[in-house]
């Protein structure tokens, strides 16, 4: 599924779908934010340099932005399919068996999603107990710059849930591109335009 929807499909979605979908984009569009950030903090710290201005931690916030674009970009990097997959041995599976070896597959990546996701949190969970800050010149306290990373990967669980419940009720994944019939040279040719495999 795509950033822009068709009407008809916006019309026939119900609200959790929309949700989601928004949810998904929303990280997507905070990922290029940070983006810009990292953009922004470097030029002014280069720029700066010529004239004497110097930014305070400005390394500091450009890696905490880096960490939160990298984390918040992920489940929308996965559910538009460009997210990189190894996929040999799905590629040569049909019908039944390839929908339980996504599942299985989906299965397997949401538990070690899930188990990295509940460290990041109870992790960003303790910088706020604990009330820890960063050693640099600006003493930021760390949990603000972490929930970048852990909402990013509470974000990137739900979508791997939510493509297990969809690939079980018999649809097709959200990140696969092109149809099933498609020939090596439309593989190609959609690739070559910019499409995801």
């Amino acid at each position: 599924m795509g950033i822009a929807l068709a009407e008809d499909d916006v019309a026939t979605q119900g609200p959790v779908r929309r949700a989601l979908d928004l949810v998904y984009l929303g990280a997507g569009y905070a990922a290029g934010v940070f983006l810009v950030a990292i953009f922004a903090i470097m030029m002014v710290m280069s720029v700066g340099r010529q004239f004497a201005l110097n930014i305070p931690a400005g390394d500091d916030f450009a890696s905490w932005c880096m960490a939160a674009m990298a984390f918040l970009g992920l489940a929308h990097t996965f559910k538009r399919g460009e997210m990189i997959r190894v996929g040999l041995l799905l590629e040569r599976l049909h019908g039944r068996t390839k929908q339980i070896a996504e599942v299985v597959a989906l299965g397997i990546a949401a538990a070690f999603i899930l188990y990295f996701t509940r460290h990041a949190v109870q992790m960003t969970y303790d910088s706020w107990r604990f009330n820890d800050v960063a050693q640099g010149v600006v003493a930021l306290p760390l949990w603000i710059p972490q929930l970048g990373f852990a909402g990013g990967l509470v974000i990137l669980s739900i979508a791997l849930i939510d493509e297990m419940v969809n690939v079980i009720g018999g649809n097709r994944p959200s990140y696969e591109k092109g149809s099933p019939d498609e020939t090596p040279e439309e593989f190609v040719e959609r690739i070559s335009q910019g499409g995801g495999g």
